[in-house]
């Protein structure tokens, strides 16, 4: 069986993420191929699609969430992600067994025992079929039925019981407002997936995130007890290890670059699902760096090696670059090339753009 190095899974990941170039293709297309993006900071798949497809601008995104063709909603992970409607109704009912667990081990769960779920349930789509309403709207309206009970363990319940959408305007380029929420299909027009098939999500997650181990894919999406329905796929997969001798799963047809391919620089948002896709994360950021995905990130040679903000004051933007350690003048110039594209696309109405390179701040790589 094939050992693949470090970097060897590196180049392979930076591919599959169009990272080592961007892509010709719709916003709907790669959000389908990263099956979902992480969405906690609204703006975050903009930057995360900018940097992965060529010619990106964030009307493509914000037509797609006001079409209703693209949706944000608690699934991988039970965190907030960005997918497509179609992804929407055909996976969320796979993660119900993961979301209903975290409930029921939650504060949440807890002051809720002994409350019929169903009741609960009928009430709380009654209420959104009325209009849309933000948790606490939904935990204020739940809580005139069950005056006992308290109105934010009501509404979370809500939220993991009930396939729920976060409407726009958040979720918009330049727009905020309240989280507000309706059910996927009130919002969709469409029933959910009746017979889901995580044997269909598995090489998915390997065209966009493999070769990887099954501990992995359950990382990435919260999902657990997969061995049996690997090795039912094993026929149609192919096998590797990596320098720790674990073994490695990837569809057949999942590129993988020689390892001395060159990588430009990449900035990535919070949470980006380069980092966010691997229990071992080592193929793309240090262990001791492994707490800065809450900020922005770069990558210099295909690993992450700083963070970045953008600060707005009045009619000007600057582009802070932090990097963990002294950079080459060639990556400097590197990243001053594509931080300038970044200014442009992220702060586009700016009278004034300035990007300045800085060393991280202490701690942030602990």
């Amino acid at each position: 069986m094939t050992t693949l190095s470090q970097r060897a899974l590196n180049r392979a990941l930076l591919e599959r993420q169009h990272l080592l170039r961007r892509r010709n293709a719709s916003a709907a297309v790669e959000i389908e191929h990263l099956v979902a993006m992480q969405a906690q900071v609204p703006n975050s798949p903009y930057v995360g699609l900018w940097s992965r497809i060529e010619g990106f601008q964030p009307d493509h995104l914000s037509d797609l969430i006001s079409k209703r063709r693209a949706v944000r909603l608690g699934i991988l992970r039970n965190t907030l992600h960005l997918m497509t409607a179609r992804d929407c109704l055909a996976l969320r009912p796979l993660f119900q067994p993961l979301l209903e667990r975290t409930l029921r081990s939650s504060p949440f769960g807890r002051n809720l025992v002994g409350l019929d779920a169903d009741a609960l349930i009928a009430e709380a789509i009654r209420v959104m079929q009325a209009k849309p309403r933000t948790l606490t709207q939904l935990g204020a309206a739940l809580h005139q039925r069950w005056p006992d009970r308290d109105a934010t363990s009501l509404a979370y319940a809500i939220r993991h019981l009930v396939p729920l959408i976060q409407l726009p305007p958040r979720g918009l380029w330049g727009k905020s407002a309240q989280a507000t929420w309706t059910t996927a299909e009130l919002w969709l027009g469409r029933p959910l997936d009746a017979k889901p098939s995580v044997e269909r999500l598995i090489p998915r997650y390997l065209s966009s995130f493999g070769p990887a181990t099954i501990a992995d894919f359950s990382a990435w999406s919260g999902l657990t007890g997969l061995r049996t329905v690997v090795e039912k796929l094993r026929p149609r997969l192919r096998t590797f290890r990596d320098d720790r001798g674990r073994e490695l799963f990837d569809v057949l047809d999942g590129p993988l670059p020689d390892p001395e391919t060159p990588a430009p620089p990449r900035f990535l948002p919070e949470f980006d699902n380069l980092v966010l896709g691997h229990q071992d994360r080592t193929r793309v950021i240090a262990v001791e760096h492994r707490y800065v995905i809450f900020n922005g990130t770069f990558l210099v040679d295909g690993f992450i090696a700083g963070i970045w903000t953008i600060k707005r004051l009045q009619n000007a933007a600057t582009l802070t670059v932090s990097s963990f350690k002294p950079l080459r003048k060639a990556d400097r110039v590197g990243l001053a090339d594509e931080g300038e594209r970044l200014l442009t696309f992220a702060a586009a109405d700016a009278a004034s753009r300035d990007l300045r390179f800085d060393v991280a701040p202490p701690g942030s790589g602990s």
